[in-house]
Protein backbone atom coordinates (compact mmCIF):
# COMPACT_ATOMS: atom_id res chain seq x y z
CA UNK A 1 0.00 0.00 0.00
CA UNK A 2 0.88 3.73 -1.19
CA UNK A 3 0.76 5.53 2.77
CA UNK A 4 2.26 8.86 1.53
CA UNK A 5 0.18 11.97 1.69
CA UNK A 6 -2.22 12.63 -1.19
CA UNK A 7 -0.83 14.95 -4.07
CA UNK A 8 -3.64 16.37 -6.41
CA UNK A 9 -1.53 18.19 -9.84
CA UNK A 10 -2.30 21.02 -11.28
CA UNK A 11 -4.33 20.82 -14.83
CA UNK A 12 -2.19 22.58 -16.93
CA UNK A 13 0.94 20.48 -16.87
CA UNK A 14 -0.58 17.61 -15.22
CA UNK A 15 0.68 14.93 -18.31
CA UNK A 16 4.68 16.10 -17.73
CA UNK A 17 4.32 16.11 -13.76
CA UNK A 18 2.89 12.56 -13.47
CA UNK A 19 5.65 11.49 -15.88
CA UNK A 20 8.33 13.04 -13.28
CA UNK A 21 6.49 11.89 -10.19
CA UNK A 22 6.09 8.50 -11.19
CA UNK A 23 9.70 8.64 -12.14
CA UNK A 24 10.94 9.70 -9.06
CA UNK A 25 8.96 6.89 -7.57
CA UNK A 26 10.41 4.36 -9.41
CA UNK A 27 13.91 5.32 -8.84
CA UNK A 28 13.64 5.79 -5.45
CA UNK A 29 11.91 2.42 -5.14
CA UNK A 30 8.62 3.57 -3.65
CA UNK A 31 7.40 1.37 -7.13
CA UNK A 32 10.17 -1.52 -6.92
CA UNK A 33 11.52 -3.16 -8.87
CA UNK A 34 9.11 -6.32 -10.60
CA UNK A 35 6.48 -5.30 -9.02
CA UNK A 36 3.05 -4.47 -10.39
CA UNK A 37 2.09 -0.79 -10.49
CA UNK A 38 -0.97 -0.16 -8.44
CA UNK A 39 -3.25 2.13 -10.82
CA UNK A 40 -6.44 2.50 -8.95
CA UNK A 41 -4.08 3.42 -5.84
CA UNK A 42 -1.89 6.19 -7.94
CA UNK A 43 -5.20 7.58 -9.93
CA UNK A 44 -6.48 8.34 -6.21
CA UNK A 45 -3.30 9.57 -4.93
CA UNK A 46 -3.20 12.17 -7.68
CA UNK A 47 -6.22 12.84 -8.40
CA UNK A 48 -6.33 11.66 -11.81
CA UNK A 49 -8.40 9.12 -14.21
CA UNK A 50 -6.98 6.22 -15.51
CA UNK A 51 -6.14 7.72 -19.03
CA UNK A 52 -3.75 10.42 -18.13
CA UNK A 53 -2.00 7.66 -15.84
CA UNK A 54 -1.25 4.95 -18.36
CA UNK A 55 -0.39 7.90 -21.45
CA UNK A 56 2.14 8.50 -18.65
CA UNK A 57 2.87 4.62 -18.09
CA UNK A 58 3.73 4.58 -22.28
CA UNK A 59 5.88 7.16 -22.22
CA UNK A 60 7.97 5.34 -18.88
CA UNK A 61 8.08 2.41 -20.79
CA UNK A 62 9.41 3.95 -23.43
CA UNK A 63 12.41 4.63 -21.26
CA UNK A 64 12.73 1.35 -19.66
CA UNK A 65 11.60 1.85 -16.74
CA UNK A 66 7.91 0.18 -17.07
CA UNK A 67 6.87 -3.01 -18.58
CA UNK A 68 3.32 -3.14 -20.51
CA UNK A 69 1.75 -6.37 -20.08
CA UNK A 70 -0.89 -7.23 -22.27
CA UNK A 71 -4.74 -7.33 -20.45
CA UNK A 72 -2.09 -7.28 -17.02
CA UNK A 73 -1.49 -4.13 -16.77
CA UNK A 74 2.19 -2.59 -16.18
CA UNK A 75 5.07 -3.74 -13.82
CA UNK A 76 8.57 -1.65 -13.16
CA UNK A 77 10.76 -3.15 -15.05
CA UNK A 78 13.75 -4.98 -13.26
CA UNK A 79 17.40 -4.09 -14.64
CA UNK A 80 19.46 -7.51 -15.01
CA UNK A 81 23.14 -8.28 -15.09
CA UNK A 82 23.13 -9.17 -18.75
CA UNK A 83 21.48 -5.52 -19.30
CA UNK A 84 23.88 -3.80 -17.68
CA UNK A 85 27.03 -5.71 -19.56
CA UNK A 86 24.99 -4.85 -23.03
CA UNK A 87 24.53 -0.80 -21.76
CA UNK A 88 27.56 -0.29 -19.71
CA UNK A 89 30.60 -0.23 -23.06
CA UNK A 90 28.05 1.83 -24.91
CA UNK A 91 27.34 4.52 -21.70
CA UNK A 92 31.31 4.54 -21.44
CA UNK A 93 31.88 5.58 -25.26
CA UNK A 94 29.18 7.85 -24.56
CA UNK A 95 30.73 9.31 -21.03
CA UNK A 96 33.98 9.56 -22.90
CA UNK A 97 33.19 11.49 -25.99
CA UNK A 98 31.17 13.98 -23.85
CA UNK A 99 34.02 14.65 -22.35
CA UNK A 100 36.09 15.38 -25.38
CA UNK A 101 33.12 17.52 -26.81
CA UNK A 102 31.99 19.11 -23.71
CA UNK A 103 36.00 20.66 -23.27
CA UNK A 104 35.67 22.16 -26.07
CA UNK A 105 32.58 23.93 -26.20
CA UNK A 106 31.60 24.96 -22.76
CA UNK A 107 31.10 28.19 -21.73
CA UNK A 108 32.35 30.29 -18.68
CA UNK A 109 29.30 30.87 -17.91
CA UNK A 110 28.46 27.00 -17.85
CA UNK A 111 31.28 26.48 -15.69
CA UNK A 112 30.25 28.29 -13.35
CA UNK A 113 27.18 26.70 -13.23
CA UNK A 114 28.42 23.52 -12.68
CA UNK A 115 30.87 24.29 -10.19
CA UNK A 116 27.66 25.80 -8.04
CA UNK A 117 25.63 22.07 -8.66
CA UNK A 118 29.09 20.32 -7.60
CA UNK A 119 29.36 22.61 -4.40
CA UNK A 120 25.47 21.90 -3.71
CA UNK A 121 25.60 18.42 -4.36
CA UNK A 122 29.08 18.02 -2.08
CA UNK A 123 27.14 19.81 1.13
CA UNK A 124 24.36 17.10 0.43
CA UNK A 125 26.88 14.49 0.95
CA UNK A 126 28.64 15.79 4.34
CA UNK A 127 24.94 15.57 5.54
CA UNK A 128 24.54 12.32 4.20
CA UNK A 129 21.26 13.48 1.79
CA UNK A 130 20.93 10.94 -1.00
CA UNK A 131 17.75 12.33 -2.62
CA UNK A 132 18.73 15.96 -3.08
CA UNK A 133 22.58 14.39 -3.54
CA UNK A 134 21.44 12.28 -6.48
CA UNK A 135 18.88 14.89 -7.63
CA UNK A 136 22.56 17.23 -8.50
CA UNK A 137 24.77 14.36 -9.34
CA UNK A 138 22.13 13.98 -12.41
CA UNK A 139 21.75 17.60 -13.15
CA UNK A 140 25.85 17.89 -13.40
CA UNK A 141 25.70 14.96 -15.91
CA UNK A 142 23.32 16.50 -17.84
CA UNK A 143 25.04 19.82 -17.74
CA UNK A 144 28.00 17.98 -19.03
CA UNK A 145 25.88 16.67 -22.02
CA UNK A 146 24.46 19.87 -22.97
CA UNK A 147 27.68 21.44 -23.15
CA UNK A 148 28.69 19.06 -25.95
CA UNK A 149 26.24 21.46 -28.21
CA UNK A 150 25.09 17.83 -29.59
CA UNK A 151 21.27 16.88 -29.18
CA UNK A 152 21.94 13.14 -30.73
CA UNK A 153 24.68 12.41 -27.88
CA UNK A 154 22.12 14.01 -25.24
CA UNK A 155 19.38 11.97 -26.14
CA UNK A 156 21.22 8.70 -26.61
CA UNK A 157 23.16 9.06 -22.96
CA UNK A 158 19.45 9.94 -22.20
CA UNK A 159 17.87 6.94 -23.44
CA UNK A 160 20.43 4.61 -21.88
CA UNK A 161 20.74 6.63 -18.53
CA UNK A 162 17.27 6.43 -17.86
CA UNK A 163 17.15 2.61 -17.59
CA UNK A 164 20.10 2.30 -14.60
CA UNK A 165 18.92 5.74 -13.07
CA UNK A 166 17.20 3.15 -10.09
CA UNK A 167 19.65 0.78 -9.77
CA UNK A 168 22.02 4.38 -9.31
CA UNK A 169 20.78 5.56 -6.79
CA UNK A 170 20.45 2.37 -4.75
CA UNK A 171 23.58 1.67 -5.46
CA UNK A 172 25.59 4.76 -4.14
CA UNK A 173 24.19 4.20 -0.57
CA UNK A 174 27.38 2.47 0.14
CA UNK A 175 29.18 5.07 1.91
CA UNK A 176 32.88 3.87 0.22
CA UNK A 177 31.32 4.15 -3.20
CA UNK A 178 29.40 7.39 -2.37
CA UNK A 179 32.86 8.86 -1.09
CA UNK A 180 34.82 8.25 -4.21
CA UNK A 181 32.14 9.07 -6.50
CA UNK A 182 32.58 12.57 -4.62
CA UNK A 183 36.12 12.53 -5.18
CA UNK A 184 35.77 11.59 -9.12
CA UNK A 185 33.59 14.83 -9.34
CA UNK A 186 36.16 16.74 -7.47
CA UNK A 187 38.52 15.75 -10.96
CA UNK A 188 35.85 16.20 -12.98
CA UNK A 189 35.52 19.27 -12.23
CA UNK A 190 38.85 20.37 -12.40
CA UNK A 191 39.60 19.08 -15.78
CA UNK A 192 35.89 20.90 -17.39
CA UNK A 193 37.69 24.03 -15.42
CA UNK A 194 40.89 23.71 -17.44
CA UNK A 195 39.13 22.46 -20.60
CA UNK A 196 41.19 19.31 -20.43
CA UNK A 197 39.65 17.61 -22.86
CA UNK A 198 41.57 13.95 -22.79
CA UNK A 199 41.43 14.22 -19.31
CA UNK A 200 37.80 14.82 -18.56
CA UNK A 201 37.13 11.90 -21.14
CA UNK A 202 39.14 9.43 -18.80
CA UNK A 203 37.64 10.41 -15.40
CA UNK A 204 34.32 10.40 -17.13
CA UNK A 205 34.52 7.06 -18.63
CA UNK A 206 36.86 6.07 -15.49
CA UNK A 207 33.93 7.68 -12.78
CA UNK A 208 31.09 5.52 -14.96
CA UNK A 209 32.62 2.27 -15.00
CA UNK A 210 33.60 2.31 -11.01
CA UNK A 211 29.44 3.21 -10.96
CA UNK A 212 28.50 0.63 -12.77
CA UNK A 213 30.79 -2.25 -11.20
CA UNK A 214 28.83 -0.92 -7.49
CA UNK A 215 25.49 -1.42 -9.64
CA UNK A 216 26.26 -4.53 -10.80
CA UNK A 217 27.22 -5.72 -7.34
CA UNK A 218 24.56 -4.40 -6.03
CA UNK A 219 22.13 -6.49 -8.43
CA UNK A 220 24.03 -9.40 -7.88
CA UNK A 221 23.23 -9.24 -4.15
CA UNK A 222 19.40 -8.22 -4.58
CA UNK A 223 19.43 -11.99 -6.84
CA UNK A 224 21.29 -13.34 -3.89
CA UNK A 225 18.61 -12.52 -1.70
CA UNK A 226 15.45 -13.66 -3.79
CA UNK A 227 17.59 -17.06 -3.78
CA UNK A 228 17.67 -17.23 -0.41
CA UNK A 229 14.33 -16.04 0.27
CA UNK A 230 12.50 -18.85 -2.49
CA UNK A 231 14.80 -21.32 -0.58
Amino acid sequence: MLTEPQSILSRPSLHVQLIDHLRQMIVEGTLAPGRKIPERELCERFGVSRTPLREALKVLASEGLVRLLPNRGAIVHALTIEELHEVAPIMEALEGLCGEIAAKHVSDEEIDSITDLHLRMVSHFRAGELQPYFALNQQIHQALFIATRNEMLQTLYRGLSTRLMAARYHANISPTRWAEAVREHDEILAALSSRDAQRLAAILRSHLANTLSTVGDWLRNQDHEQILHRA
